[in-house]
Formats: C-alpha cells, sequence, structure tokens
C-alpha cells in the first residue's frame, strides 16, 4: 500500500472544508428522509456518549477521494453519507462555505432529496433549542470521525472501493460488478454514459436480470445446476480486456454491440451494455406476447384470461400467481430469452413448444420449487418424475437452426387429468 492511500482520520468539519467535488460518474443523491433520521439520532448517541466518556470519537464511514489533475478530491465511495452531513451543517451554521456548495446539480432526483433532506433536518430541529444546535456543531468537529483514503489514480479508487465493500458490509453482486467495470473504463465521457445506462434502470430490475435470468441460463447452458447469485461469482461477469491479445478476446471485441448470454464480454463499458441490452430484451419478449395475435392464447394463460394491451398490465398479472406457477413463469420466459438471444426471431411453433416444456413442470409437481425448477433446466433427475425431462437451454446453445427447436416432441400428458393448466396446455396444443 503506497503511502497515499494509507488511510487518515478526519473529523467531519476538516471533510467538508476539503475542496470535494463530485465526479460526473457518480449516481444520484438517493438518500431519504428515513436515512436522515437515522445519522441525526446516530449522532445525538453520540453525544451522549461523549458525555460519558472523555476524548470519545465516533467513526461514521470511510470516504474514498481521488485526487484530480486540478486537486481536487472527487468522491468516488461515500457520496451519500457527505452530502447528507453538508446539508446538516449548512441548517446547524447557515454561513458555512465549502467547495461542494459550487456545485451544479442537474438530476432532479438528487435536487429533490437535497431538498427535502433539508425539510427534514429544519423540522427535526425546529422544536428543539439552541443548546442542542451547539451540541451538534461541536459533535461534527470534535466527535465524529471519518476514515479518508487518498489515490492518485481513479481505478485505484474503484479497485478500493470493490475490495472494501466484498469485505464489508454486503452489496449485491452486481454493485460490486459496477464498480468493477467502472474502474476498466478510461474515457471519462464513456464512463459517464455508462453510469447513466445504469442508473436509469431500477436496483430490483438489475438484480432480478441477473438473478432468474443471466445466471441461470449460464449454467443450464452447460446443464449445471444454478445456486443463488452471490458475490463468489462475480467473475463470470467481469468479461476480458481486449488488451490480453487472446483469441476469444478479440472475436468477443469484433462481435460488439451483439452479445450471447452463453459468451463472453469485453470489460469496461460493454458490461453497462450489455445491462442494458437484455433487460430491452427481456421487455421486447414481453410485449411480443401482448401484441402478436399468434401468441395471445399464451398471453392469457399467463394473465389469467386477461386480455390486456400493455406491459405495466401484464407485468401486474404476473405477479398475482401462487409461488409455484411463478416458478414455471420465470423458467419459460429465461428460455425465451436464451432462444430469442441466439435465433432473433419468435416462430410461433417453437415460442408454444417452449412454452409448454416450461408450464408442464407445474402440471408434473403439485408442490413446485427452484430446486425442482433446477433440475428439469437441466434434463432432471429421476426423470420418470417428468413428462418433458428434455435439457431444453442446452439444446437451444447448441442448435445450429431455430427449427431444431420448434420441431422438439413436447409431452402433454398428465396423470392428474383434472388439472386446469393441462387443459389449457392440450387447447394450445391443438390436442383437444
Amino acid at each position: 500500500m503506497s503511502k497515499r492511500t494509507i488511510p487518515q482520520i478526519w473529523s467531519v468539519n476538516k471533510l467538508l472544508k476539503s475542496n470535494l467535488v463530485i465526479p460526473e460518474y457518480q449516481r444520484p443523491y438517493k438518500w431519504t428522509s428515513d436515512n436522515i433520521t437515522d445519522l441525526i439520532l446516530d449522532i445525538q448517541k453520540s453525544i451522549e456518549e461523549g458525555r460519558k466518556y472523555s476524548n470519545f470519537k465516533y467513526r461514521v464511514g470511510t470516504v474514498i477521494l481521488h485526487l484530480n489533475d486540478s486537486d481536487e478530491f472527487e468522491i468516488v465511495d461515500g457520496q451519500q453519507r457527505t452530502l447528507s452531513f453538508l446539508l446538516l451543517k449548512l441548517y446547524l451554521d447557515p454561513s458555512f462555505n465549502c467547495d461542494l456548495m459550487n456545485i451544479r446539480f442537474t438530476s432532479k432526483v438528487t435536487q429533490k432529496n437535497l431538498h427535502e433532506n433539508y425539510i427534514t433536518i429544519s423540522e427535526w430541529f425546529s422544536s428543539l433549542g439552541e443548546e442542542v444546535k451547539k451540541l451538534f456543531r461541536k459533535a461534527l468537529d470534535d466527535i465524529l470521525e471519518v476514515v479518508v483514503i487518498i489515490v492518485n489514480k481513479v481505478q485505484e479508487a474503484f479497485q478500493l472501493f470493490d475490495s472494501q465493500n466484498t469485505r464489508g458490509r454486503a452489496l449485491y453482486p452486481h454493485d460490486l460488478l459496477k464498480a468493477y467495470h467502472l474502474r476498466e473504463i478510461h474515457d471519462k465521457y464513456e464512463m459517464k454514459n455508462a453510469v447513466l445506462k445504469w442508473e436509469s434502470k431500477r436496483p430490483e430490475d438489475i438484480r432480478e436480470l441477473f438473478d432468474l435470468h443471466l445466471f441461470p441460463l449460464w449454467n443450464w447452458a452447460k446443464c449445471r445446476k444454478c445456486g443463488n447469485f452471490t458475490t463468489a461469482h462475480i467473475d463470470i461477469y467481469k468479461g476480458i480486456e481486449e488488451s490480453t491479445g487472446y483469441t476469444y478476446a478479440r472475436r468477443a471485441n469484433k462481435a460488439m454491440p451483439f452479445f450471447l448470454i452463453t459468451e463472453p464480454f469485453i470489460s469496461g463499458s460493454d458490461f453497462f451494455a450489455m445491462v442494458d441490452y437484455y433487460m430491452q430484451m427481456l421487455q421486447n419478449i414481453k410485449e411480443e406476447i401482448i401484441m402478436n395475435p399468434s401468441l395471445k392464447s399464451i398471453k392469457l394463460i399467463l394473465t389469467n384470461n386477461k386480455d390486456v394491451e400493455n406491459i405495466e398490465q401484464f407485468e401486474s398479472c404476473l405477479k398475482k400467481d401462487s409461488k409455484g406457477l411463478n416458478y414455471a413463469k420465470n423458467l419459460f420466459f429465461s428460455t425465451l430469452l436464451c432462444y430469442y438471444d441466439r435465433f432473433h426471431n419468435f416462430d410461433v411453433m417453437a415460442v408454444k413448444k417452449l412454452f409448454t416444456w416450461a408450464m408442464m413442470i407445474r402440471v408434473d409437481m403439485k408442490h413446485l420449487g427452484f430446486a425442482t425448477i433446477n433440475r428439469y433446466a437441466i434434463g432432471g433427475e429421476n426423470n420418470e418424475r417428468y413428462s418433458n425431462a428434455i435439457p431444453m437451454i442446452s439444446k437451444i446453445s447448441y442448435a445450429r437452426k431455430h427449427t431444431e427447436i420448434s420441431g422438439i416432441k413436447i409431452n402433454v400428458i398428465s396423470e392428474d387429468g383434472n388439472s386446469e393448466l393441462y387443459y389449457k396446455l392440450i387447447d394450445l396444443n391443438g390436442l383437444n
């Protein structure tokens, strides 16, 4: 570790008085009034502890700063807490001035949260006397401390962010992937575009993309069972550096802007393009099911006979079924994503075959969980339990033509002839 990256301990006041800037690639300020209230209560508790013990200090987190060529400290990690402390400082000391106050925030989200959080602070202190405010002002200088790490290269800052959060509080794997791929981008405009793509999506949608589709398909295509997507698996999506000179790296680079779920991509901005690509593809698939009259029977089964006309209504209907049926639905969308990713068509016969295959596991199993989906997707164990013990994802991944999928024989048979879903699948396949 270089001298520059040796952690330093600063008071919150010292941090705020430094020539801090927020780089363009940073996400918007998203702390809400709940976060602000928690922060104030933490400070209040630290003040009470400070009364009991002399020289008491309270660490409020770590801030990673990149010292740029203009001798400014770019906040790489710790922006949310730093801006929140600034709001508190401005309320307690209206005459306070610092470099952060010169930043023009263009994000509507940031503007809204800064405004509402300042109001929260004002309301919290409105019923308290001047003595309490004095204690809080003193705490910012004498009690509250931050661990500050300063680096000269932004790539080092992202590396610290990555490793720190792997060891510390648990982040979702895609959060760490974001940090990893940002540090692989060396052009600030390219970096800004990557962050804009990422921040335009809801975090839960990104998480769902990896948890329900990309990670399972990566494994199922190789006939391997899939567990939960965790930080232990992020190497799969770290991509490959074009500079390696590997043949498969050059091949992947030439393939852009096209991706394949089962194939690698170039690290850096292509990761953000890949996430954007598959989120859009999932939406296109759902819109095709909604709008294509040849797929109306599938839509009605998925929506419990509601003839919805837009993606919001469709998504709402999808969430109203039993857990077991939702597992089967997710399997269908993953399988269709894999098919469309490879062949880029909506051959009606192929889509019906994939839908029937995915839904038949729900007909076969009265109690359906992910463990069964896992076995079924790779061909199944105890094959006699399933009507269709076919490694469908693997077959799609290795098929040369889409007709190899549309020509697969799918059994529509059931020992339980009373299943409503079973009769719908019979009708769908013209077997009545």
